[in-house]
């Protein structure tokens, strides 16, 4: 399928390491900030939260789905069986992850499957198995893998230049620098801590929103999918 992603599209990813304390499964903190969120801006929604048993990721899928209420896609990172369950919008694999024909088959064909990529050859084999947006990093440096060399802008440009695929930039991403991503092919960027620690989750959203669709604008910005070209939602 064509990966029916906005563009630009700005991507979060949960970590509630990033957010209130959550004791007894109380997931509320995180909840309410990435409702916030996509009332700022954001597109997608991917819910990352590795230690979490398959029944309280479930859970915690449902709790965000009926926070975003259809404003936003929701998507669980590698478990393609919580994704189904949820009625989420699809699956994001890692680079070693789950492979995209197993998750197709897990989730049909009009579910959404990205993967993650650190390298050309990566992003090169994740279109030809099939994924239908790469996530790619790393753009800076990142509190999420302290100690990490980032690839930096220049990736992402010699990814795009032969990909059809969307691509969404991750890894430090703030709004001083998040243009520069765009303007290297990316359709979107992927962001942590700079909305979910914020103060204001969507005053942050809106910010990095609007400096993603300043980029586009003037002419940055790789593949959006067919039907979602130029798709600048205000």
């Amino acid at each position: 399928m064509t990966a029916e992603l906005p563009r630009p599209c700005l991507c979060l990813v949960t970590s509630r390491s990033a957010t209130g304390p959550d004791g007894n499964g109380d997931y509320s903190d995180l909840v309410e900030r990435v409702a916030q969120a996509v009332l700022g801006g954001v597109d997608m929604v991917q819910l990352r939260e590795k230690d979490l048993a398959g029944r309280e990721l479930l859970t915690l899928a449902d709790a965000l789905l009926e926070a975003i209420d259809g404003r936003a896609m929701l998507l669980v990172n590698e478990r393609a069986d919580v994704a189904l369950a949820a009625g989420a919008r699809g699956v994001q694999l890692g680079e070693e992850g789950l492979p995209v024909r197993a998750a197709r088959k897990t989730l049909g064909n009009g579910g959404l499957i990205g993967r993650s990529v650190h390298t050309e050859r990566s992003a090169l084999q994740a279109e030809a198995d099939g994924a239908d947006f790469l996530i790619v990093g790393t753009m800076f440096p990142s509190q999420s893998h302290p100690g990490e060399t980032p690839s930096g802008p220049g990736l992402m440009g010699r990814i795009s230049e032969n990909s059809r695929l969307p691509l969404i930039g991750i890894g430090g991403i703030t709004p001083e620098n998040a243009a520069t991503v765009i303007e290297a092919g990316a359709s979107g960027v992927a962001v942590i801590t700079n909305i979910l620690a914020a103060p204001d989750p969507a005053a942050a959203a809106a910010e990095l929103k609007q400096v993603l669709r300043q980029a586009c604008r003037l002419g940055g910005g790789g593949a959006a999918g067919v039907g979602s070209r130029g798709n600048d939602r205000q």
